[in-house]
């Protein structure tokens, strides 16, 4: 025989009170405990277990405490909240706190029924956290099932890392490396993609005719592409990799119950080609609309949002068109970045074997013009791998001598270009970084006596590595200690692996004791570079005076976020491309860096004949362009290349020159003309490309959600979870009373740290897990900071924070169990004289239980909400005079003016929980009113889709829990008389 009971309604089994889920059938419960957490619910099977319905017990009378109690115990409960009464579902279960700008491309999905996003926010401002949070609802809710991210390998295991720590989302890696293992746990006939529903693929490794057949037919009905601006085909011109990405989306893209989300910083750039097919993918119709017309812009706006940091750093303001700044958040992204160029000169030796080395590169270009083209194009590279390695460092070219060519294997012009472009030049389409760090090569076969004269060159640079004759590494070693002195954590980009390796032993031990230096280059996989970094953070502690170096290739450029751990960027190696530095600086300069300007040092050469030109033609135009529009435009590859290839040219024919003997000035030469020709088309290109930036960035403005819709939801989602102000509080109101000792950081920032050895051992216990059983024990200072964007070791004070998870589970444990040991700072009951009120007032703190049915295109989802609420009436519970929602509030500020006699209070508390039967039709009646206010809200933020409202319903659970119940008395004044 089985017993029905409804979702939502308090059940006692195995020795502890439950909440039933909306899942449990007639035979089988689901059950989460009460004040538990997801990870705790259990199937319960009342055939076999006994299951029976319970009530809350009603607080004891004899158990009083303080004028903080009802405020931690409110806290404490808000913040175990897994499933809240906002209009979100997921807000509640997940392990960030969104940015207020955040919401908007939630609130934007939201209002599709199929959702298709190009969300296009700038470097830094959260994108990640952005389609996660429109993945967790739309899982939550059940409007999807899977999720698939298509990226580049190098950020799969991040992309892993972050759904899972901060969303709740378990995904399986699907990678070349990992797919034999998961395809050997499979049922016969069964896809990978049916087995496993959340995954994290390659895009490189799907795209494969032999895997994306597979992939599209089993594809989840929710994918997310990162970097979706390498996955479109703008032209014919567009390399073959590019190509395949573009197929494998539009397959995916074509069945349009999928929702498909993409997710790029630079959707445009210029490439009004890529653009559309962006566009295209999003909404085929989009591809050809007028997006110069109001119309084309609105039919736009539903599926595309893309600001800049100026757009959200103050948001919710009265800029904004608000009535007033309490719900204002202020973002801090670093202000700026502070540039130096740095010089250096070559020294005797370098100088000679420069010159030696472009007499040899020359020699060759001029020897295979005349063998054919594809002799031609393979001299070309080899050319160019040698001269950029030889004014990395002396060992990448040493390395690079040694090294046979990659092009020297092909058949063809055409496959000389396609195997040397990637490893030579710094194109913004290269397909991946992975693989570009290591040393090109530059020996070819089949050119006579070559061998010789390589071996001769790479033995003459190898005896120039050290800071004597390496002047280049002599400057890095300055330039280094002085950003140290200055408290300053660099990283330190090459461009090949050599270039890092060798830097970084000889950095070590000479920038001060305290100093770590750690290389991190692509002969670690990705998983091993962040255990690196970590280890480098680690192994410089908590000393103020230690600082932190990481060399590192470009391998980090794109993806890993390391703005925890270093705040400068020293540029070793220019890159060709200046995109390629700002996706270095960008590693440091993003939502969480505490530094309000990032330096960043440019080192170039000032007499090797490359590296001044580059800076001058296009990173410094780069830059002006970024300070000028406020983000960043991509150089046109086609000019650039154009640019460089004329510096390269000149600089052979400067070798042609010396080995002749010639002394005409290289300077009138055609070939140096012809790069200020170039470079005067390449800004003619660049700034026509800004240009068209500036014009689509003013164009696709978001403005279909507007701030004061925003603002409604963001109060909306406070109210029912609580807002940073009150997490702070309650933090540190419960650590002082759990006797961790807390010191204030200096400066006024409001940040803090605890010892938390001395707190209750159940407490220690709690925490131990989230932050190591060492710190908890040892009584290792635990940081507490006000922003959500912290390092590991540190708490965010935000409701989501695992180490504030785990104190208010604590500390709301404690108050229900009369018999916990030691301090309790919360309690169900008290008894508070104060002369903030002027006769006898009662707080009650009420658990409220909604049953949701939320209707969606995969069938209604049954859901169970919950919410705490304060309320206050003034007088006997018989004859409550209801105060309002502010001035219940304020209570919770009332401080106790005089004693309370512990017998008087007993007797007191006694008398009104004798008589609060009284109040149950006007909390039941609250209840509703609240079970109206949710179901509004969750029209309201799907209100552009009537098929989607279509079924919604909310309905409040009867008797609500009264968790806490709190008597203010009028204090005594010094006369005798009352307050």
């Amino acid at each position: 025989m089985t017993t029905s009971f409804s979702a939502g309604t308090l059940v006692s089994a195995r020795g502890r009170d439950w909440v039933v889920l909306p899942e449990s059938a007639s035979d089988m419960l689901v059950l989460r405990p009460l004040g538990g957490a997801d990870d705790d619910i259990a199937a319960v099977f009342p055939a076999f277990e006994s299951v029976k319905s319970a009530r809350f017990a009603d607080p004891s009378p004899t158990d009083l405490g303080d004028a903080q109690a009802a405020g931690l115990l409110r806290s404490a409960l808000r913040i175990g909240f897994r499933s809240g009464a906002g209009p979100f579902r997921s807000l509640a279960g997940i392990a960030v706190e969104p940015r207020a700008y955040q919401l908007v491309p939630l609130m934007m999905a939201l209002r599709q029924q199929t959702v298709r996003m190009l969300i296009s926010d700038d470097v830094g401002i959260g994108k990640t956290v952005e389609a996660g949070l429109i993945a967790s609802e739309l899982l939550a809710q059940g409007s999807a099932r899977g999720l698939a991210v298509l990226c580049a390998p190098a950020l799969a295991e991040q992309w892993q890392a972050e759904l899972r720590t901060k969303f709740g989302i378990d995904a399986e890696l699907v990678l070349a490396s990992t797919v034999s293992r998961l395809e050997r746990g499979l049922d016969l006939g069964q896809s990978l993609f049916d087995r496993h529903p959340h995954v994290i693929v390659s895009t490189d490794f799907i795209k494969s005719t032999r895997h994306r057949d597979d992939f599209v037919r089993h594809c989840p009905d929710l994918v997310i592409v990162d970097e979706a601006h390498t996955c479109v085909a703008a032209d014919d011109t567009t390399s073959t990799q590019n190509q395949l990405r573009f197929e494998l989306l539009q397959r995916v893209a074509a069945d349009a119950q999928r929702h498909l989300l993409l997710v790029t910083a630079t959707p445009h750039s210029g490439k009004e080609g890529a653009f559309r097919n962006l566009l295209g993918l999003l909404k085929p119709e989009l591809a050809t609309v007028d997006l110069g017309s109001d119309a084309g812009r609105r039919a736009l706006a539903p599926y595309f949002v893309h600001r800049k940091r100026a757009d959200v750093r103050q948001y919710l303001t009265r800029e904004d068109g608000l009535a007033d700044d309490s719900l204002a958040e202020e973002t801090s992204f670093p202000s700026d970045r502070l540039f130096k160029d740095e010089t250096y000169k070559l020294s005797p030796a370098y100088r000679a074997l420069l010159d030696d080395a472009i007499a040899y590169a020359s020699e060759r270009v001029s020897a295979a013009d005349s063998k054919g083209r594809r002799e031609a194009r393979i001299a070309w590279w080899s050319a160019i791998a040698l001269l950029r390695s030889l004014v990395s460092s002396p060992r990448a070219a040493a390395q690079t001598l040694r090294t046979r060519s990659a092009t020297a294997a092909a058949k063809s012009p055409e496959e000389a270009d396609r195997l040397g472009a990637p490893l030579t030049s710094d194109s913004s389409d290269n397909d991946a970084l992975e693989g570009l760090d290591v040393a090109p090569g530059a020996e070819a076969a089949e050119v006579e006596h070559a061998g010789g004269r390589l071996a001769e060159l790479a033995e003459q640079a190898a005896k120039l590595e050290g800071p004597t004759e390496d002047r280049k590494l002599a400057a890095l070693i300055t330039h280094l200690k002085a950003l140290l002195k200055d408290g300053y954590h660099p990283i330190v980009f090459c461009r090949y692996i050599p270039t890092a390796e060798y830097v970084a032993e000889h950095l070590d031990g000479k920038l001060g004791k305290k100093t770590v230096v750690q290389a991190v280059t692509g002969t670690l996989s990705p998983q091993q570079r962040i255990e690196r970094i970590e280890k480098l953070a680690e192994a410089a502690g908590d000393d103020p005076g230690a600082r932190r170096v990481l060399v590192a290739t470009d391998c980090l450029s794109e993806g890993v976020n390391l703005q925890h751990h270093f705040d400068a960027v020293v540029h070793y190696d220019l890159a060709w491309n200046p995109t390629r530095h700002d996706q270095r600086e960008g590693r440091v300069d993003r939502y969480g860096q505490k530094r309000g300007v990032v330096k960043v040092i440019t080192l170039y050469g000032a007499d090797n004949g490359i590296d001044g030109k580059v800076l001058d033609v296009l990173i410094r135009k780069h830059r002006q362009i970024r300070k000028d529009l406020g983000i960043s435009v991509s150089v046109p590859d086609e000019a650039s290349s154009g640019v460089t290839n004329a510096i390269v040219e000149w600089v052979l024919l400067r070798g042609q020159q010396v080995q002749n003997g010639e002394q005409g000035s290289l300077f009138d030469a055609d070939e140096y003309r012809a790069i200020d020709k170039k470079a005067t088309a390449l800004a003619a290109d660049w700034q026509s490309a800004a240009e068209r930036e500036k014009t689509s960035r003013s164009r696709f403005a978001q403005h279909s959600i507007r701030p004061e819709e925003v603002a409604r939801e963001v109060a909306a989602v406070r109210d029912t979870l609580g807002r940073a102000g009150e997490v702070r509080g309650f933090v540190r109101r419960s650590l002082h009373a759990l006797d961790g000792v807390l010191r204030d950081a200096p400066g006024g920032s409001g940040d803090f740290t605890t010892e938390v050895s001395g707190t209750p051992a159940g407490l220690r216990d709690a925490l131990a897990p989230v932050l190591g059983g060492d710190v908890v024990e040892l009584g290792r200072p635990v940081p507490f900071r006000n922003t959500a964007a912290v390092a590991r070791g540190e708490a965010a004070l935000v409701r989501t924070d695992p180490t504030v998870v785990a104190l208010a589970g604590y500390v709301l444990n404690a108050a229900l169990d009369e018999q916990a040991a030691g301090p309790r700072p919360a309690r169900r009951c008290g008894v508070i004289r104060t002369r903030a009120v002027a006769g006898r007032t009662t707080l009650v703190v009420v658990r409220y239980r909604f049953h949701l049915t939320l209707p969606s295109r995969t069938g209604t989802r049954q859901l169970v909400a919950e919410d705490a609420r304060l309320l206050a009436f003034a007088g006997a519970p018989a004859n409550a005079t209801w105060l309002s929602t502010d001035d219940a509030l304020a209570l919770l500020d009332a401080t106790a003016d005089a004693n309370t006699d512990p017998g008087f209070g007993e007797r007191t508390m006694r008398r009104v929980l004798d008589e609060l039967p009284a109040v149950t039709d006007h909390l039941t009646g609250y209840g509703e009113e609240l079970a109206a206010e949710l179901l509004a809200s969750h029209r309201r933020v799907r209100s552009a889709s009537g098929e989607i409202v279509r079924g919604l319903s909310v309905t409040v659970q009867d008797r609500p829990d009264v968790l806490g119940t709190y008597v203010y008395l009028p204090a005594p004044t010094a006369a005798g008389g009352t307050a």
